[in-house]
């Protein structure tokens, strides 16, 4: 994803189902059309570049199979054209990864690791996103992780625990604040991925104690805070054989070998 504009703090870390929003539901990019409005010129011109909010909203519904419980709770489906395309994605995943894995037998060579996004990467957000009505807000959050677990994006637990069980060391990398660290852990386990969840694996973004190997410190922009954490694991003596996110923001910067873009048409992460 190119360099996004910034966005007013008022949208909080997600600016929520814009242009962005509708480019991401037909192709995963934030790339419009000509005369349409993007990320980079969010300013439209005229009223009919701006889709329409509810439209957008049912289409991002009918993508993930939205199927609501008898208590009102909303899913997204295993049958979805989203969990198709996901399970797509797993599957070059794992193609290139027997690869990968298999080539790091040798003596002497960095231990391959794979990197991970949480929200939306390893878990899935839709069921919050529906309750809130597409509008994230940290306390939102909060209130929502400390009594719930959300669902694994299907299949990615498979994955996780296959490439884990095939010699790479698994790291969680997470725009969540480290607050929400208990919470989250606690999730991972509950649904299935059976690998190292401390400290040591799972990062979580501590402004308030921000790390020494990250230089930008508490200001760190996303891409420099996840592209300076994959720089400090590798520095431990791993080598990032592939990075997994939802977000282009999760995947820029370097270090690790080949990058993985789940697909997420509901929010976008400067």
């Amino acid at each position: 994803m190119p360099r996004p504009a910034r966005f007013r703090p008022a949208l909080s870390r997600r600016a929520r189902l814009g242009a962005a929003t509708v480019a991401a539901l037909v192709t995963g990019t934030a790339v419009f059309g000509i005369g349409q409005a993007t990320a980079e010129h969010s300013i439209p011109r005229t009223d009919k570049e701006i889709p329409n909010l509810t439209q957008v909203q049912d289409k991002i519904k009918a993508y993930y199979g939205d199927t609501v419980t008898e208590d009102g709770e909303h899913y997204a489906s295993p049958r979805s054209n989203y969990a198709h395309q996901v399970r797509g994605i797993e599957s070059k995943a794992r193609g290139y990864l027997s690869k990968a894995l298999a080539g790091h037998g040798r003596a002497g060579k960095a231990k391959p690791a794979i990197v991970l996004d949480i929200d939306d990467t390893t878990l899935l957000t839709y069921n919050y996103e529906l309750q809130v009505g597409f509008h994230f807000t940290e306390e939102s959050q909060d209130k929502y992780l400390a009594h719930t677990d959300m669902d694994p994006v299907f299949g990615m637990d498979r994955l996780v625990n296959w490439a884990h069980d095939k010699g790479a060391e698994v790291f969680f990398l997470t725009g969540r604040k480290e607050a929400q660290r208990d919470w989250s852990v606690r999730n991972l386990k509950n649904v299935g991925y059976g690998v190292p969840l401390d400290r040591r694996h799972v990062y979580l973004k501590d402004k308030e104690h921000p790390p020494p190997y990250l230089p930008c410190g508490s200001t760190c922009s996303t891409i420099e805070y996840k592209s300076g954490t994959r720089k400090h694991i590798e520095s431990l003596g791993y080598d990032i054989v592939a990075n997994f996110g939802d977000q282009y923001s999760d995947l820029r910067g370097g270090a690790g070998d080949r990058t993985f873009k789940m697909p997420n048409p509901m929010y976008y992460l400067p």
